[in-house]
Protein backbone atom coordinates (compact mmCIF):
# COMPACT_ATOMS: atom_id res chain seq x y z
CA UNK A 1 0.00 0.00 0.00
CA UNK A 2 1.26 3.49 -0.83
CA UNK A 3 2.06 5.72 2.10
CA UNK A 4 -0.89 8.11 2.42
CA UNK A 5 1.50 10.92 3.19
CA UNK A 6 3.61 10.19 0.14
CA UNK A 7 3.95 12.27 -3.04
CA UNK A 8 1.36 10.27 -4.99
CA UNK A 9 -1.37 11.65 -2.75
CA UNK A 10 -2.71 15.15 -3.39
CA UNK A 11 -3.21 17.84 -0.78
CA UNK A 12 -6.98 17.29 -0.98
CA UNK A 13 -6.57 13.59 -0.23
CA UNK A 14 -4.13 14.31 2.58
CA UNK A 15 -6.64 16.64 4.25
CA UNK A 16 -9.21 13.85 4.19
CA UNK A 17 -6.84 11.25 5.63
CA UNK A 18 -4.86 13.39 8.09
CA UNK A 19 -6.58 16.76 8.66
CA UNK A 20 -8.69 17.70 11.71
CA UNK A 21 -11.60 15.36 11.07
CA UNK A 22 -14.61 17.39 12.25
CA UNK A 23 -13.33 20.55 10.56
CA UNK A 24 -12.44 18.82 7.29
CA UNK A 25 -15.79 17.04 7.20
CA UNK A 26 -17.65 20.31 7.66
CA UNK A 27 -15.55 22.11 5.05
CA UNK A 28 -16.05 19.30 2.56
CA UNK A 29 -19.62 18.32 3.40
CA UNK A 30 -21.32 21.71 3.71
CA UNK A 31 -20.85 22.65 0.01
CA UNK A 32 -22.09 19.21 -1.03
CA UNK A 33 -25.19 19.52 1.14
CA UNK A 34 -25.85 22.98 -0.27
CA UNK A 35 -25.28 21.69 -3.79
CA UNK A 36 -27.75 18.85 -3.34
CA UNK A 37 -30.26 21.29 -1.85
CA UNK A 38 -29.86 23.40 -4.96
CA UNK A 39 -30.63 20.32 -7.02
CA UNK A 40 -34.05 20.24 -5.36
CA UNK A 41 -34.64 23.80 -6.50
CA UNK A 42 -35.01 22.50 -10.07
CA UNK A 43 -38.32 21.10 -8.85
CA UNK A 44 -39.10 24.02 -6.55
CA UNK A 45 -38.84 26.45 -9.45
CA UNK A 46 -41.24 24.32 -11.47
CA UNK A 47 -43.74 24.17 -8.62
CA UNK A 48 -43.61 27.92 -7.97
CA UNK A 49 -44.09 28.85 -11.61
CA UNK A 50 -46.94 26.46 -12.34
CA UNK A 51 -48.69 27.50 -9.11
CA UNK A 52 -48.98 30.98 -10.67
CA UNK A 53 -50.84 29.69 -13.72
CA UNK A 54 -54.61 30.31 -13.94
CA UNK A 55 -56.55 28.62 -11.13
CA UNK A 56 -58.09 25.90 -13.29
CA UNK A 57 -54.65 24.90 -14.57
CA UNK A 58 -52.49 25.39 -11.47
CA UNK A 59 -54.19 22.87 -9.14
CA UNK A 60 -54.06 19.83 -11.46
CA UNK A 61 -50.56 20.83 -12.58
CA UNK A 62 -49.26 20.89 -9.00
CA UNK A 63 -50.73 17.46 -8.39
CA UNK A 64 -49.26 16.15 -11.65
CA UNK A 65 -45.76 17.46 -11.02
CA UNK A 66 -45.85 16.03 -7.49
CA UNK A 67 -46.52 12.58 -8.91
CA UNK A 68 -43.95 12.94 -11.67
CA UNK A 69 -41.22 14.20 -9.38
CA UNK A 70 -41.49 11.02 -7.35
CA UNK A 71 -41.55 8.76 -10.40
CA UNK A 72 -38.65 10.56 -12.08
CA UNK A 73 -36.75 10.44 -8.81
CA UNK A 74 -36.72 6.64 -9.07
CA UNK A 75 -34.52 6.93 -12.16
CA UNK A 76 -32.42 9.68 -10.60
CA UNK A 77 -31.81 7.61 -7.50
CA UNK A 78 -31.07 4.54 -9.62
CA UNK A 79 -28.39 6.54 -11.40
CA UNK A 80 -27.20 7.94 -8.10
CA UNK A 81 -26.52 4.39 -6.94
CA UNK A 82 -24.03 3.91 -9.78
CA UNK A 83 -22.57 7.33 -9.02
CA UNK A 84 -22.20 6.26 -5.40
CA UNK A 85 -20.32 3.13 -6.44
CA UNK A 86 -18.10 5.11 -8.79
CA UNK A 87 -17.29 7.72 -6.17
CA UNK A 88 -16.50 5.05 -3.57
CA UNK A 89 -14.15 3.15 -5.88
CA UNK A 90 -12.48 6.30 -7.20
CA UNK A 91 -12.00 7.59 -3.65
CA UNK A 92 -10.49 4.27 -2.57
CA UNK A 93 -7.99 4.38 -5.42
CA UNK A 94 -7.16 8.01 -4.72
CA UNK A 95 -6.59 7.10 -1.08
CA UNK A 96 -4.21 4.36 -2.19
CA UNK A 97 -2.38 6.74 -4.56
CA UNK A 98 -3.54 4.96 -7.75
CA UNK A 99 -4.40 7.98 -9.94
CA UNK A 100 -4.39 6.07 -13.23
CA UNK A 101 -6.75 3.45 -11.80
CA UNK A 102 -9.08 6.19 -10.59
CA UNK A 103 -9.19 7.79 -14.05
CA UNK A 104 -9.85 4.48 -15.79
CA UNK A 105 -12.66 3.60 -13.43
CA UNK A 106 -14.26 7.03 -13.88
CA UNK A 107 -14.31 6.58 -17.65
CA UNK A 108 -15.83 3.11 -17.43
CA UNK A 109 -18.57 4.47 -15.17
CA UNK A 110 -19.64 6.86 -17.93
CA UNK A 111 -20.22 3.92 -20.25
CA UNK A 112 -22.64 2.41 -17.73
CA UNK A 113 -24.33 5.78 -17.29
CA UNK A 114 -24.92 6.03 -21.03
CA UNK A 115 -26.54 2.60 -21.14
CA UNK A 116 -28.76 3.40 -18.17
CA UNK A 117 -29.79 6.73 -19.74
CA UNK A 118 -30.91 5.02 -22.92
CA UNK A 119 -32.88 2.27 -21.18
CA UNK A 120 -34.62 4.50 -18.68
CA UNK A 121 -35.44 7.16 -21.27
CA UNK A 122 -37.12 4.62 -23.54
CA UNK A 123 -39.10 3.13 -20.66
CA UNK A 124 -40.36 6.56 -19.64
CA UNK A 125 -41.44 7.45 -23.15
CA UNK A 126 -43.27 4.18 -23.65
CA UNK A 127 -44.82 3.50 -20.25
CA UNK A 128 -45.71 6.95 -18.88
CA UNK A 129 -49.45 6.39 -19.35
CA UNK A 130 -49.78 3.00 -17.62
CA UNK A 131 -47.49 4.09 -14.77
CA UNK A 132 -49.44 7.27 -14.00
CA UNK A 133 -52.96 5.92 -14.45
CA UNK A 134 -52.71 2.27 -13.42
CA UNK A 135 -49.79 2.10 -10.98
CA UNK A 136 -50.17 5.42 -9.17
CA UNK A 137 -53.91 5.72 -9.66
CA UNK A 138 -53.96 9.34 -10.84
CA UNK A 139 -57.27 10.51 -12.26
CA UNK A 140 -58.76 13.17 -14.50
CA UNK A 141 -56.78 16.22 -15.55
CA UNK A 142 -53.99 15.40 -13.10
CA UNK A 143 -53.36 12.14 -14.95
CA UNK A 144 -53.39 13.77 -18.39
CA UNK A 145 -50.90 16.44 -17.40
CA UNK A 146 -48.71 13.95 -15.52
CA UNK A 147 -48.33 11.71 -18.57
CA UNK A 148 -47.19 14.61 -20.75
CA UNK A 149 -44.74 15.90 -18.13
CA UNK A 150 -43.35 12.44 -17.36
CA UNK A 151 -42.57 11.67 -20.99
CA UNK A 152 -40.41 14.78 -21.24
CA UNK A 153 -38.68 14.62 -17.87
CA UNK A 154 -37.92 10.88 -18.03
CA UNK A 155 -37.18 10.88 -21.74
CA UNK A 156 -34.40 13.37 -20.95
CA UNK A 157 -33.05 11.34 -18.04
CA UNK A 158 -29.57 11.38 -19.54
CA UNK A 159 -29.16 14.98 -18.39
CA UNK A 160 -29.53 14.30 -14.66
CA UNK A 161 -27.79 10.91 -14.89
CA UNK A 162 -24.61 12.40 -16.36
CA UNK A 163 -24.81 15.48 -14.16
CA UNK A 164 -24.83 13.31 -11.04
CA UNK A 165 -22.05 11.14 -12.42
CA UNK A 166 -19.77 14.05 -13.29
CA UNK A 167 -20.27 15.77 -9.95
CA UNK A 168 -19.72 12.48 -8.09
CA UNK A 169 -16.39 12.00 -9.83
CA UNK A 170 -15.38 15.54 -8.90
CA UNK A 171 -16.34 14.86 -5.31
CA UNK A 172 -14.39 11.61 -5.18
CA UNK A 173 -11.32 13.50 -6.38
CA UNK A 174 -11.66 15.84 -3.40
CA UNK A 175 -13.57 18.75 -4.95
CA UNK A 176 -16.72 19.99 -3.21
CA UNK A 177 -17.07 23.59 -4.42
CA UNK A 178 -16.96 22.95 -8.18
CA UNK A 179 -20.01 20.63 -8.19
CA UNK A 180 -21.94 23.22 -6.20
CA UNK A 181 -20.98 25.95 -8.67
CA UNK A 182 -22.18 23.86 -11.60
CA UNK A 183 -25.52 23.25 -9.90
CA UNK A 184 -25.93 26.97 -9.19
CA UNK A 185 -25.36 27.76 -12.87
CA UNK A 186 -27.88 25.10 -13.83
CA UNK A 187 -30.50 26.54 -11.50
CA UNK A 188 -30.09 30.06 -12.84
CA UNK A 189 -30.49 28.80 -16.40
CA UNK A 190 -33.45 26.63 -15.39
CA UNK A 191 -35.23 29.63 -13.87
CA UNK A 192 -34.86 31.74 -17.00
CA UNK A 193 -35.90 28.94 -19.34
CA UNK A 194 -38.83 27.91 -17.16
CA UNK A 195 -40.25 31.44 -17.12
CA UNK A 196 -39.94 31.60 -20.90
CA UNK A 197 -41.44 28.19 -21.63
CA UNK A 198 -44.14 28.04 -18.95
CA UNK A 199 -45.62 31.49 -19.68
CA UNK A 200 -44.39 32.09 -23.23
CA UNK A 201 -45.39 35.55 -24.44
CA UNK A 202 -48.44 35.54 -22.18
CA UNK A 203 -49.00 36.98 -18.67
CA UNK A 204 -46.51 36.15 -15.93
CA UNK A 205 -45.91 37.07 -12.25
CA UNK A 206 -44.77 40.68 -11.85
CA UNK A 207 -41.41 39.58 -10.43
CA UNK A 208 -40.57 38.04 -13.82
CA UNK A 209 -41.88 40.91 -15.95
CA UNK A 210 -38.30 41.79 -16.97
CA UNK A 211 -38.17 38.58 -19.04
CA UNK A 212 -41.18 39.63 -21.12
CA UNK A 213 -39.12 41.35 -23.84
CA UNK A 214 -36.89 38.28 -24.17
CA UNK A 215 -39.95 36.04 -24.53
CA UNK A 216 -41.26 38.25 -27.34
CA UNK A 217 -37.83 38.38 -28.98
CA UNK A 218 -37.49 34.59 -29.21
CA UNK A 219 -41.23 33.96 -29.68
CA UNK A 220 -41.27 31.64 -26.67
CA UNK A 221 -44.23 29.20 -26.75
CA UNK A 222 -46.58 29.01 -23.77
CA UNK A 223 -46.25 25.34 -22.80
CA UNK A 224 -47.37 25.64 -19.14
CA UNK A 225 -46.51 22.44 -17.23
CA UNK A 226 -44.70 20.81 -20.16
CA UNK A 227 -42.57 23.95 -20.47
CA UNK A 228 -41.26 23.40 -16.95
CA UNK A 229 -40.12 19.91 -17.93
CA UNK A 230 -38.38 21.12 -21.09
CA UNK A 231 -36.64 23.93 -19.17
CA UNK A 232 -35.25 21.45 -16.65
CA UNK A 233 -33.93 19.08 -19.32
CA UNK A 234 -32.32 21.88 -21.35
CA UNK A 235 -30.70 23.50 -18.29
CA UNK A 236 -29.24 20.24 -17.04
CA UNK A 237 -27.93 19.40 -20.51
CA UNK A 238 -26.20 22.75 -20.94
CA UNK A 239 -24.29 22.55 -17.64
CA UNK A 240 -22.91 19.18 -18.64
CA UNK A 241 -20.53 21.10 -20.92
CA UNK A 242 -18.57 22.93 -18.18
CA UNK A 243 -18.61 19.73 -16.11
CA UNK A 244 -16.86 17.85 -18.91
CA UNK A 245 -14.39 20.70 -19.40
CA UNK A 246 -13.47 20.67 -15.71
CA UNK A 247 -12.92 16.90 -15.64
CA UNK A 248 -10.83 16.95 -18.81
CA UNK A 249 -8.66 19.81 -17.56
CA UNK A 250 -8.08 17.97 -14.29
CA UNK A 251 -7.16 14.85 -16.26
CA UNK A 252 -9.85 12.92 -14.44
CA UNK A 253 -10.85 11.16 -17.67
CA UNK A 254 -7.42 11.01 -19.34
CA UNK A 255 -7.08 7.29 -20.00
CA UNK A 256 -5.14 5.63 -22.77
CA UNK A 257 -7.70 2.90 -23.48
CA UNK A 258 -11.33 4.05 -23.62
CA UNK A 259 -12.85 0.76 -24.69
CA UNK A 260 -15.29 -0.98 -22.32
CA UNK A 261 -13.37 -2.99 -19.75
CA UNK A 262 -15.49 -5.94 -18.55
CA UNK A 263 -13.53 -6.25 -15.31
CA UNK A 264 -13.98 -2.60 -14.33
CA UNK A 265 -17.59 -2.52 -15.48
CA UNK A 266 -18.30 -5.60 -13.39
CA UNK A 267 -16.60 -4.02 -10.37
CA UNK A 268 -18.74 -0.88 -10.64
CA UNK A 269 -21.90 -2.88 -11.23
CA UNK A 270 -21.28 -5.27 -8.32
CA UNK A 271 -20.91 -2.34 -5.94
CA UNK A 272 -23.51 -0.14 -7.65
CA UNK A 273 -26.55 -2.36 -8.13
CA UNK A 274 -27.23 -2.88 -4.41
CA UNK A 275 -26.87 0.85 -3.85
CA UNK A 276 -29.15 1.66 -6.79
CA UNK A 277 -31.72 -0.87 -5.62
CA UNK A 278 -31.52 0.52 -2.09
CA UNK A 279 -32.27 4.06 -3.25
CA UNK A 280 -35.08 2.83 -5.48
CA UNK A 281 -36.58 1.02 -2.48
CA UNK A 282 -36.50 4.30 -0.56
CA UNK A 283 -38.21 6.17 -3.38
CA UNK A 284 -40.79 3.42 -3.78
CA UNK A 285 -41.85 4.24 -0.23
CA UNK A 286 -42.74 7.74 -1.47
CA UNK A 287 -44.55 6.31 -4.48
CA UNK A 288 -46.45 3.90 -2.20
CA UNK A 289 -47.51 6.84 -0.04
CA UNK A 290 -48.77 8.70 -3.09
CA UNK A 291 -50.66 5.64 -4.29
CA UNK A 292 -52.29 5.12 -0.89
CA UNK A 293 -53.32 8.76 -0.74
CA UNK A 294 -54.66 8.71 -4.30
CA UNK A 295 -56.67 5.52 -3.80
CA UNK A 296 -57.95 6.21 -0.27
CA UNK A 297 -58.36 9.98 -0.02
CA UNK A 298 -59.20 11.28 -3.52
CA UNK A 299 -61.97 11.04 -6.09
CA UNK A 300 -62.20 12.01 -9.74
CA UNK A 301 -63.62 15.37 -8.66
CA UNK A 302 -61.58 15.98 -5.50
CA UNK A 303 -57.83 15.48 -5.76
CA UNK A 304 -56.89 17.82 -2.93
CA UNK A 305 -54.97 15.18 -0.97
CA UNK A 306 -52.81 14.29 -3.99
CA UNK A 307 -52.10 17.96 -4.62
CA UNK A 308 -51.20 18.44 -0.94
CA UNK A 309 -48.76 15.55 -0.95
CA UNK A 310 -47.24 16.89 -4.14
CA UNK A 311 -46.50 20.10 -2.23
CA UNK A 312 -45.30 18.22 0.86
CA UNK A 313 -42.92 16.21 -1.29
CA UNK A 314 -40.91 19.40 -1.86
CA UNK A 315 -40.05 19.54 1.84
CA UNK A 316 -39.43 15.81 1.91
CA UNK A 317 -37.15 16.10 -1.14
CA UNK A 318 -35.12 18.78 0.60
CA UNK A 319 -34.57 16.45 3.55
CA UNK A 320 -33.61 13.63 1.19
CA UNK A 321 -31.15 15.56 -0.94
CA UNK A 322 -29.48 17.51 1.87
CA UNK A 323 -28.90 14.20 3.63
CA UNK A 324 -27.53 12.76 0.41
CA UNK A 325 -25.09 15.68 0.32
CA UNK A 326 -23.76 14.91 3.79
CA UNK A 327 -23.85 11.23 2.87
CA UNK A 328 -21.74 11.93 -0.20
CA UNK A 329 -19.17 13.62 2.02
CA UNK A 330 -19.22 10.65 4.39
CA UNK A 331 -18.74 8.29 1.48
CA UNK A 332 -15.78 10.21 0.12
CA UNK A 333 -14.09 10.20 3.54
CA UNK A 334 -14.79 6.53 4.28
CA UNK A 335 -13.72 5.47 0.79
CA UNK A 336 -10.51 7.52 0.81
CA UNK A 337 -9.61 6.44 4.34
CA UNK A 338 -10.40 2.82 3.47
CA UNK A 339 -8.06 3.00 0.48
CA UNK A 340 -5.36 4.47 2.72
CA UNK A 341 -5.83 1.78 5.37
CA UNK A 342 -7.39 4.17 7.92
CA UNK A 343 -10.70 2.42 8.59
CA UNK A 344 -11.14 3.68 12.17
CA UNK A 345 -10.85 7.27 10.96
CA UNK A 346 -13.30 6.51 8.16
CA UNK A 347 -15.90 5.17 10.60
CA UNK A 348 -15.60 8.27 12.77
CA UNK A 349 -16.04 10.41 9.66
CA UNK A 350 -19.38 8.71 8.93
CA UNK A 351 -20.67 9.39 12.43
CA UNK A 352 -19.54 13.02 12.32
CA UNK A 353 -21.30 13.52 8.97
CA UNK A 354 -24.47 11.97 10.44
CA UNK A 355 -24.22 14.43 13.32
CA UNK A 356 -23.96 17.42 11.01
CA UNK A 357 -26.92 16.15 9.02
CA UNK A 358 -28.96 15.65 12.19
CA UNK A 359 -28.46 19.34 13.01
CA UNK A 360 -29.49 20.29 9.47
CA UNK A 361 -32.60 18.07 9.64
CA UNK A 362 -33.62 19.45 13.03
CA UNK A 363 -33.35 22.98 11.64
CA UNK A 364 -35.29 22.02 8.50
CA UNK A 365 -38.02 20.36 10.59
CA UNK A 366 -38.33 23.35 12.90
CA UNK A 367 -38.58 25.75 9.95
CA UNK A 368 -41.10 23.53 8.16
CA UNK A 369 -43.37 23.38 11.21
CA UNK A 370 -42.85 27.00 12.24
CA UNK A 371 -43.56 28.45 8.81
CA UNK A 372 -45.74 25.67 7.39
CA UNK A 373 -48.45 28.04 6.15
CA UNK A 374 -46.22 30.37 4.07
CA UNK A 375 -44.06 27.47 2.84
CA UNK A 376 -47.04 25.41 1.68
CA UNK A 377 -48.93 28.46 0.50
CA UNK A 378 -45.94 29.47 -1.61
CA UNK A 379 -46.80 26.56 -3.90
CA UNK A 380 -50.56 26.30 -3.42
CA UNK A 381 -52.59 28.72 -1.26
CA UNK A 382 -55.69 26.52 -1.23
CA UNK A 383 -56.78 26.23 2.45
CA UNK A 384 -57.54 22.51 2.20
CA UNK A 385 -54.10 21.80 0.72
CA UNK A 386 -52.38 23.80 3.46
CA UNK A 387 -54.41 22.03 6.16
CA UNK A 388 -53.32 18.58 4.98
CA UNK A 389 -49.72 19.75 4.64
CA UNK A 390 -49.67 21.15 8.18
CA UNK A 391 -51.10 17.89 9.50
CA UNK A 392 -48.35 15.91 7.75
CA UNK A 393 -45.50 18.15 8.90
CA UNK A 394 -46.79 18.23 12.46
CA UNK A 395 -46.54 14.44 12.63
CA UNK A 396 -43.54 13.64 10.40
CA UNK A 397 -41.17 16.62 10.22
CA UNK A 398 -38.98 15.96 13.27
CA UNK A 399 -38.51 12.32 12.26
CA UNK A 400 -36.39 13.71 9.40
CA UNK A 401 -33.53 13.62 11.92
CA UNK A 402 -33.74 9.83 11.88
CA UNK A 403 -34.43 9.66 8.16
CA UNK A 404 -31.32 11.69 7.39
CA UNK A 405 -29.07 9.72 9.74
CA UNK A 406 -29.96 6.49 7.93
CA UNK A 407 -29.16 8.05 4.54
CA UNK A 408 -25.79 9.41 5.69
CA UNK A 409 -24.68 6.16 7.32
CA UNK A 410 -25.86 4.24 4.25
CA UNK A 411 -23.50 6.33 2.14
CA UNK A 412 -20.71 5.83 4.68
CA UNK A 413 -21.21 2.07 4.31
CA UNK A 414 -20.89 2.51 0.53
CA UNK A 415 -17.47 4.12 0.96
CA UNK A 416 -16.32 0.89 2.57
CA UNK A 417 -17.86 -1.11 -0.28
CA UNK A 418 -20.63 -2.56 1.91
CA UNK A 419 -23.60 -1.70 -0.31
CA UNK A 420 -25.24 -5.08 0.18
CA UNK A 421 -25.48 -4.34 3.90
CA UNK A 422 -27.41 -1.12 3.29
CA UNK A 423 -29.69 -2.82 0.76
CA UNK A 424 -30.67 -5.44 3.32
CA UNK A 425 -31.30 -2.78 5.95
CA UNK A 426 -33.52 -0.69 3.67
CA UNK A 427 -35.44 -3.71 2.42
CA UNK A 428 -36.13 -4.61 6.04
CA UNK A 429 -37.30 -1.11 6.99
CA UNK A 430 -39.38 -0.32 3.89
CA UNK A 431 -40.87 -3.70 3.00
CA UNK A 432 -41.19 -5.24 6.45
CA UNK A 433 -42.04 -2.13 8.44
CA UNK A 434 -42.99 1.08 6.61
CA UNK A 435 -45.29 -0.18 3.86
CA UNK A 436 -47.14 -2.70 6.09
CA UNK A 437 -47.59 0.02 8.72
CA UNK A 438 -48.93 2.49 6.14
CA UNK A 439 -51.30 -0.03 4.55
CA UNK A 440 -52.50 -1.13 7.97
CA UNK A 441 -53.11 2.46 9.07
CA UNK A 442 -55.21 3.16 5.97
CA UNK A 443 -57.14 -0.12 6.02
CA UNK A 444 -57.83 -0.22 9.76
CA UNK A 445 -58.37 3.44 10.58
CA UNK A 446 -58.94 5.15 7.22
CA UNK A 447 -57.43 8.39 8.54
CA UNK A 448 -54.53 10.42 7.16
CA UNK A 449 -53.11 10.95 10.64
CA UNK A 450 -52.48 7.21 11.06
CA UNK A 451 -50.74 7.04 7.69
CA UNK A 452 -48.48 9.95 8.62
CA UNK A 453 -47.66 8.41 12.01
CA UNK A 454 -46.62 5.18 10.29
CA UNK A 455 -44.15 7.15 8.15
CA UNK A 456 -42.63 8.87 11.19
CA UNK A 457 -42.23 5.57 13.05
CA UNK A 458 -40.47 4.00 10.06
CA UNK A 459 -38.04 6.95 9.76
CA UNK A 460 -37.03 6.73 13.41
CA UNK A 461 -36.74 2.93 13.33
CA UNK A 462 -34.50 3.21 10.28
CA UNK A 463 -32.09 5.48 12.15
CA UNK A 464 -31.95 3.17 15.16
CA UNK A 465 -31.20 0.18 12.94
CA UNK A 466 -28.48 1.95 10.96
CA UNK A 467 -26.68 3.34 14.01
CA UNK A 468 -26.76 -0.03 15.77
CA UNK A 469 -25.25 -1.88 12.80
CA UNK A 470 -22.77 0.83 11.73
CA UNK A 471 -20.98 1.08 15.06
CA UNK A 472 -20.38 -2.70 14.98
CA UNK A 473 -19.40 -2.91 11.32
CA UNK A 474 -15.89 -4.10 10.45
CA UNK A 475 -14.83 -3.03 6.94
CA UNK A 476 -13.56 -5.83 4.73
CA UNK A 477 -10.61 -5.63 2.37
CA UNK A 478 -10.75 -6.86 -1.21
Amino acid sequence: MIDPAGPAVTDKTRRITHGPLAFEMFRFGAPLAIGMALQVTFNLVDAYLIARLPEGVAGPSIGAVGICDQLAAVGTILSYGLSTATAALVAQRKGAGDDEGARKLAWQSLILTGILSLVFGLLGLGLAGPIVRDLVGAKGEVARLAVTYLRVIVGGSFSIFFLLQFTSIMRALGSAKTPMTILVLGNVLNLVLAVLLVYGEGPRPAVFAFLGPLAHLVHAPRLELAGAAWATIIARSVVLIPAVVVLVRRRALAVADRRPDPVELRRIWDLGWPSSTQFVVRMLAFVATTALIAHAFTTANDQTATTAYGVIFRVESMALFVSMGWGSAAQTFTGTCHGAGLDARGKRAGLIAAGYDALAMALLAWAAVRWAVPILGFFDPTPAVIAIGREYLGVVAFSYVGYGAAIVLGNAYAGFGATRVTLRLDLLVVLALQIPLMVGAVKLHGQRHGLFAAIAIAYLASAALYVATYVRHRPERA
